[in-house]
């Protein structure tokens, strides 16, 4: 199939009158829609519960923007039924065709970006920019990962011998579990469902209970571009009605998770536990605790400053790729540490549709843990800068810094997925690197600095699985940096990337004796 070569898709220009206008105009009609009941969906069939979930808007915690149905395990099994039985085909499409329905839903995505955008400013409390660069990740997964199905079926090199005819190719591993984040609710969503499409598995997709109308606007794109009913089956509800019983069942093949560790670790847990016919795959995305390396000598210290105040309080610090520990050179320590405070106080605050540097958290109970953690780190450093926070009307929360803090201290062990930095001093280049280190997790990590020799030292002893230089640690693009992370931060999984699809494949040797 001719498809043109892989390129990232654009950001929109809200700068630009027409663009603004047509995404307050898409925000308005969600909040004229606000309310709106939508179903499960097993095989095509609707589905309405007596238990209902909301979905609320984290800017305005009044306002309830959809109500969603409480699924069961009653559900979770008639879903992999489901699943299973849509299978029998979907694996038997044409490789080619399954990525056509990945090219179509990206065009629809294009058609529907103003749309998208308005959701998860709504729903998950993004302001523009992040909203518009998650469809934008979206588009790209889609696309990448139509382009790379090709790839993977063409025929496999073998050492040829005379006597045999022998092949080697990949086929899918059946019926499986998506179960992705709030954070990034379109992007990450897309990326392990698509991905277990096109590979020619089926799904049942249980989207986060805080953003499931951007779940349900990714179901009803993927039906538009022509998806066969069964292929996803779209089921919402908590972890302990839905989750844990999706893991659990005989009939999950395999499990793409993103979200915490502790969720993380028990699902990898459960899923072994309770595999009988097979051993369940899990494709697991975890936390992060990530730090950038300040180093004495920069080639530019204001954006040093720009990159870390993007990646610590870029979407309220809800990001496993977010910066939540600095680490700053001696030599330079106070000065670096007066401009990033200086910078925090100059975000703004506010609604996410009024388009601030930072909206709100997620929800209450996000709320909480972060200032609960914001006590923590009184007790264990030196406070510099508290923001301040306020739920009174929404989850708002001002970036929090805290210097001097000690390596092994909670504030700085501990994720907090929250606008909270924990700043400490390093002796030397190595000792920031040993203190980088320090840690359970390694997902992301930056080091700015114009020192070649220290570069080339943490490229090969900074311990994670994406690591930057003289870039802020967050903001991966599909095909450039394929992202995922060691240790407690995952399996590695490298989403985006070119080694992504194999995770939902499985090879198949073929050989035969050849006659004279």
């Amino acid at each position: 199939m001719p498809f043109t070569p892989f390129k990232n898709e654009p950001y929109t220009d809200y700068s630009v009158e027409a663009n603004r206008k047509a995404l307050k105009e898409a925000i308005e009609r969600l909040h004229a829609e606000a309310g709106r009941e939508y179903p499960i969906v097993i095989g095509g069939e609707e589905i309405k519960t007596d238990e209902k979930i909301k979905t609320v808007n984290p800017s305005k915690k009044d306002e309830v923007l959809a109500v969603f149905q409480k699924g069961n395990p009653e559900l979770v099994d008639k879903a992999l039924k489901a699943a299973w039985e849509a299978f029998e085909s979907w694996k038997r499409t044409r490789p080619e065709t399954r990525a056509v329905v990945l090219k179509r839903a990206a065009e629809i995505m294009r058609k529907r970006r103003f749309e998208l955008v308005a959701t998860m400013v709504l729903e998950v409390g993004k302001n523009w920019l992040e909203a518009d660069a998650d469809v934008a990740e979206a588009i790209d997964m889609l696309e990448f990962y139509a382009r790379e199905i090709l790839r993977y079926t063409e025929r496999q090199p073998l050492s040829a011998i005379p006597t045999e005819f022998n092949e080697y190719f990949y086929i899918p591993l059946g019926a499986g579990a998506v179960i992705p984040p709030w954070n990034f609710p379109l992007a990450i969503l897309t990326g392990m469902s698509s991905a277990a499409i096109v590979t020619g598995n089926t799904i049942v997709l249980k989207p986060s209970s805080d953003s499931p109308l951007t779940g349900w606007k990714f179901y009803e794109i993927m039906r538009e571009a022509g998806l066969p009913e069964g292929v996803v089956n779209f089921v919402t509800g908590p972890g302990s009605a839905v989750g844990d019983p999706l893991v659990a069942h005989e009939l999950t093949r395999f499990i793409a998770f993103t979200g915490s560790m502790e969720v993380g670790l028990h699902i990898h847990e459960l899923a072994a536990k309770t595999s009988k016919k097979w051993i369940k795959r899990t494709i697991l995305e975890m936390g992060g605790k990530d730090a950038v390396i300040i180093d004495r000598e920069l080639y530019d210290f204001d954006d040093a400053v720009k990159g870390v105040l993007a990646a610590a309080f870029g979407f309220q610090g809800q990001k496993c790729s977010a910066l939540s520990r600095l680490i700053i050179h001696k030599d330079i320590y106070d000065e670096f540490l007066e401009a990033v405070v200086e910078g925090a106080k100059k975000l703004t605050v506010g609604p996410a549709e009024e388009d601030p540097n930072m909206g709100p958290v997620i929800n209450a109970h996000a709320f909480q843990k972060i200032m609960g953690y914001v006590e923590v780190g009184k007790e264990e450093a030196k406070p510099v800068y508290l923001g301040g926070a306020d739920d009174s009307v929404g989850f708002f929360i001002k970036p929090h810094i805290f210097a001097d803090v000690p390596e092994n201290a909670r504030i700085f062990q501990e994720e907090i997925f929250g606008p909270v930095l924990s700043v400490t001093k390093a002796q030397d280049f190595d000792d920031a690197l040993r203190i980088a280190n320090n840690t359970i997790y390694g997902l992301t990590g930056s080091v700015y600095s114009k020192n070649r020799f220290n570069l080339e030292k943490a490229r090969d002893e900074f311990f994670v699985g994406n690591l930057y230089f003289n870039r802020k640690c967050t903001g991966a693009l599909v095909d450039v940096h394929p992202f995922g992370g060691f240790n407690m931060s995952g399996t590695d999984s490298k989403a985006g990337g070119r080694d992504y699809l194999l995770l939902f494949l499985q090879g198949k040797s073929v050989s035969e004796k050849l006659w004279p």
